[in-house]
C-alpha cells in the first residue's frame, strides 16, 4: 500500500510552488498525494487530514513570520483536541518563517531551502529530518545513490600553498555544496613524490605541493566536517601504484583516474614510453578493481583538447571502457567534457556525447556498470568572468540532456585565476541552480533530427577506425586491449592529433577543421572534409608498404 501525504499553503497564503514541488518529489518516491490547494483555512486542514488519514502532512507559508505566528497556535490546539498528535507534521516557507515553525515543536521536519531540494528527497527516503543529524555517504556509488534523481557534484581544488589549501577544504566541506573534492597535486608532486627529484621552481605548479604522506592525511581531515565530502586525486604519472596505494590509504579515494594512453612521453608529463605506460595503466586498473574501487579512464578529452577530430574522440571513449572493463572493473566512470574543441555547436557537442554513450553502453552487462559524469571543457571559458558564468550554465544546462550521475563544475574563473574556495562554491551554486531548473523538465535535446543524424555518422566512423586497429594485429587475441597494438596505432596516425606535429612518439600529421560545429579531419590543399573510411585506408596503404619494404 503506498503511503499518503496531504498538503495545502495554509491562512492566506497563495504561494503553492514550493508545496508542489514537495508533492511532485513525494510521488517520485512512490507517495501518493492530495494537494489542497492555496490559502487553506486551518479548520478545513484538519478536516481533510481527519478524511484522508495521511502519513504525512505538509503545510506552507511564505508571508509575515508574525501572522504565522497566530496560525499555528491555532494548529497546535486543533493537532491536540483531534489527537493527530501520531502524524508526521512538515513545514515549508522562508527562513524567518521557518524559524517560527521550528519553535512551534509542532513539525518534525521544516525546510527552508537552505539545503537544497536533496534534504526534501532525503527526508522522503526515510533520512533524518535535521540535517545536522544526516549520516553521508562514503562511497562513490551510495552516494549516487542517495542524490539520484539529481546528480552529485565535483569540483577539483588544490592551491600552491598547502596550508591554504587545507583552509580552504574546510571551507568548502562547511559550505556543504560539494559531494566530491577533486584534490590537484602540482606536477612535481604526480612525477617526483617518490624519487624527490623536484624542480623547486615548478613548486605549486597546477596545485598543491604534495611532499609527504601526511599532507594528504591533513587535507582529509580537514574534510570531515559539513556535508563530510569524499575526497579523490589525480594519478601520478611515475611510481603510479604506490601513488595509488598511498591515496587509497590517506583520503580513500573515492574513486581512480587513469589514463589509458598518455601520462608518458606524448605529453611530456612523465618519462614512460607509450607501450609502457599503457601497460602500466591497465594494470594499475586492474589494482583498483580488484579493491572495489570505481575506475575513471580519463582518455578522451585528452586527444579532444590536442584537436583531434570527434571520431577519434568517439573512438578514444570506446577503448576507455573496453580496456577498463577488460581489466575487471565493474563500476566505471565514464567523463563526458562539453565544448571541446570550444568551437564545437552544442548541437554536435551532444550528438559525439550520444554516440560515446551509446558505444559505451554495448559494453554494459551484469559485471560492468557505467557511471556518466559530465562537465565543461576549460578551453571554452572566456576571461571575461561575468561571459564565464554564463559559459558555466550554459554548458551545464546541455550536460543535463545525458542525465549524468556526476557533474564535475568547472570553476568559471579557471580561465583568469586558479579557483578560490569562494570561487568554488560560487560555481556550484551556479550549476546546481541550473540542474534544479532541468529537472522540472527541460525538452529532450537527444531527439533533435540533426543531432540523431550526427551521432548515427560518428557510430558508424567510429567502427571503422576501430576494425582499422584490429587490423594491425589479425592474430591477436585482443588487439584492442594490445598495449604494442595501441602504440602502433598512435605511432602510424590511425590515432592522431595536431598537437602532436613533430612528436617523436606519434604521427601529428592529422589536420582538423571544425565545420558546421563539428570537427572533421581536412584536407586544407584540397579544401575538403577526409572521411574516416578514406583516411584510415590511405594509413593502413602506407604502413603495409612500410612493412613490405622493411
Amino acid at each position: 500500500m503506498k503511503k499518503l501525504i496531504v498538503a495545502a499553503a495554509i491562512g492566506n497564503c497563495v504561494h503553492v510552488a514550493g508545496v508542489y514541488n514537495f508533492l511532485r518529489f513525494a510521488e517520485q518516491q512512490g507517495y501518493e498525494t492530495v494537494f489542497l490547494g492555496p490559502a487553506v483555512p486551518i479548520k478545513k486542514l484538519i478536516e481533510a487530514v481527519k478524511e484522508h488519514k495521511p502519513e504525512i502532512v505538509g503545510v506552507s507559508f511564505r508571508l509575515t513570520p508574525s501572522a504565522l505566528e497566530k496560525l499555528l497556535e491555532e494548529l497546535k490546539r486543533e493537532i491536540e483536541v483531534n489527537n493527530l498528535q501520531h502524524i508526521k507534521w512538515v513545514f515549508g516557507g522562508t527562513e524567518p518563517t521557518a524559524e517560527v515553525a521550528r519553535k512551534s515543536g509542532i513539525f518534525a521536519a521544516v525546510f527552508d531551502g537552505k539545503n537544497g531540494d536533496e534534504a526534501t528527497i532525503n527526508f522522503l527516503r526515510g533520512g533524518s529530518s535535521n540535517h545536522r543529524q544526516r549520516v553521508f555517504a562514503d562511497t562513490l556509488i551510495v552516494r549516487i545513490e542517495d542524490k539520484f534523481p539529481y546528480p552529485i557534484i565535483r569540483h577539483h581544488f588544490g592551491l600552491p600553498s598547502l596550508e591554504d589549501t587545507i583552509e580552504g577544504v574546510k571551507k568548502i566541506a562547511e559550505a556543504e555544496v560539494l559531494d566530491v573534492i577533486s584534490i590537484a597535486p602540482d606536477q612535481n608532486a604526480q612525477e617526483h613524490f617518490f624519487d624527490k627529484k623536484y624542480d623547486k621552481s615548478l613548486d605549486g605548479a597546477g596545485g598543491v605541493p604534495i611532499r609527504k604522506k601526511e599532507d594528504l592525511i591533513r587535507i582529509y581531515e580537514a574534510s570531515r566536517r559539513g556535508n563530510y565530502p569524499l575526497l579523490r586525486c589525480y594519478s601520478g604519472t611515475n611510481d603510479v601504484f604506490k601513488m595509488a596505494e598511498m591515496l587509497l590509504e590517506t583520503i580513500h579515494n573515492a574513486w581512480a583516474a587513469i589514463p589509458l594512453c598518455w601520462y608518458n612521453v606524448l605529453d611530456g608529463r612523465g618519462p614512460r614510453d607509450v607501450n609502457t605506460s599503457i601497460r602500466e595503466n591497465q594494470q594499475l586498473m586492474k589494482w583498483h578493481a580488484e579493491k572495489g574501487v570505481p575506475v575513471e579512464v580519463n582518455e578522451a578529452h585528452h586527444w579532444s583538447l590536442r584537436d583531434a577530430h570527434d571520431v577519434i574522440g568517439v573512438t578514444m571513449a570506446y577503448l576507455a571502457a573496453y580496456n577498463a572493463k577488460k581489466m575487471g572493473v565493474r563500476d566505471y566512470v565514464a567523463q563526458f567534457m562539453f565544448n571541446v574543441p570550444a568551437s564545437i555547436s552544442p548541437k554536435m557537442d551532444l550528438a559525439k556525447m550520444l554516440a560515446k554513450i551509446e558505444l559505451i553502453g554495448e559494453l554494459q552487462d551484469e559485471n560492468f556498470r557505467v557511471i556518466r559524469q559530465a562537465r565543461a571543457g576549460l578551453a571554452s571559458f572566456p576571461s571575461d568572468l561575468l561571459e564565464a558564468k554564463g559559459q558555466l550554465a550554459s554548458s551545464a544546462y546541455l550536460s543535463m540532456a545525458i542525465k549524468p550521475h556526476i557533474y564535475h563544475v568547472v570553476g568559471y574563473c579557471e580561465a583568469h585565476h586558479a579557483a578560490t574556495p569562494e570561487d568554488i562554491i560560487e560555481s556550484v551554486k551556479i550549476v546546481k541552480a541550473v540542474i534544479k531548473n532541468s529537472m522540472f523538465g527541460m525538452p529532450d535535446l537527444t531527439q533533435d533530427k540533426e543531432v540523431i543524424q550526427r551521432k548515427e555518422q560518428l557510430k558508424k566512423e567510429t567502427r571503422i577506425l576501430l576494425e582499422a586497429i584490429k587490423s594491425l594485429a589479425p592474430h591477436s587475441p585482443d588487439p584492442l586491449s594490445d598495449p604494442d597494438v595501441l602504440a602502433l596505432a598512435i605511432k602510424i596516425g590511425l590515432l592522431d592529433a595536431p598537437h602532436l606535429k613533430g612528436n617523436k612518439y606519434a604521427k601529428g600529421e592529422l589536420q582538423t577543421k571544425v565545420i558546421d560545429g563539428a570537427c572533421y579531419a581536412y584536407d586544407y590543399e584540397k579544401h575538403r572534409i577526409i572521411p574516416e573510411e578514406e583516411r584510415v585506408e590511405k594509413i593502413l596503404r602506407e604502413y603495409e608498404r612500410l612493412v613490405i619494404t622493411v
